[in-house]
């Protein structure tokens, strides 16, 4: 899993079916983490809102290929 800010133009150059794993990946770890966070373990709440914005820009992106 990327570990990074994933940048527009990262995500522009890669396929619909790229695009889409890479979605699965994030709100699978996105799910993780709120369940740590829960829990109350969570050791880097920043990487939250990075999640969230990165499955943002992949949303839209995927909008913009249709």
């Amino acid at each position: 899993m990327a570990k990074h800010k994933v940048s527009a133009q990262e995500l522009r150059e890669k396929s619909k079916e790229e695009l889409l794993e890479l979605l699965r990946e994030f709100r699978t770890e996105l799910i993780v983490l709120r369940h740590k966070a829960a829990v109350g373990v969570l050791e880097n709440p920043g990487r939250l809102r990075e999640l969230k914005r990165n499955i943002a820009r992949i949303l839209t992106i995927l909008k913009e290929k249709e």
